[in-house]
């Protein structure tokens, strides 16, 4: 398991609530678009990262983590997972907090380098299954 229940609670409660979701298009059949929809409906401002540049639940999409003019908390990655160590070096790069990598997203070397660069990270998870079980551990903030 990489990421235990203590990482995954604070990835979701603690490191702040702007998440970057690489690979979130306007494509509902894709599992981005509805897991991108739960964390908003938990108060996550969701910024869609995606080749397409998509305004997606309302919010503005850039090409690439390194188009957002402003910091982001966690990077969730929707990417194959052949793709998504360069996703977590970017992320590292972006100054990031935290890195998710989806169920089924898995780099054991990118796990490595992002842990060692001082960053949470999860994978092989869904933020959409674990937040839920959480929500009555949030501490809202005023």
């Amino acid at each position: 398991m990489y990421g235990d229940e203590a990482t995954v609670r604070r990835i979701l409660t603690e490191l702040g609530d702007t998440w970057a979701v690489v690979g979130l298009s306007s494509n509902r059949q894709r599992a981005a678009y509805g897991v991108a929809a739960v964390l908003q409906r938990f108060g996550k401002r969701v910024v869609p990262v995606h080749p397409k540049a998509e305004t997606v639940h309302g919010e503005k999409g850039y090409a690439s983590l390194a188009d957002i003019p402003f910091d982001v908390d966690v990077v969730d990655v929707f990417v194959n997972s052949d793709l998504a160590g360069a996703v977590a070096d970017e992320a590292v790069a972006k100054g990031a907090q935290g890195v998710w990598f989806q169920l089924g997203v898995v780099d054991e070397a990118a796990y490595e380098r992002t842990r060692a660069a001082g960053l949470e990270m999860v994978m092989d998870r869904c933020p959409a299954i674990e937040i839920p079980r959480l929500s009555h551990h949030r501490v809202q903030e005023s």
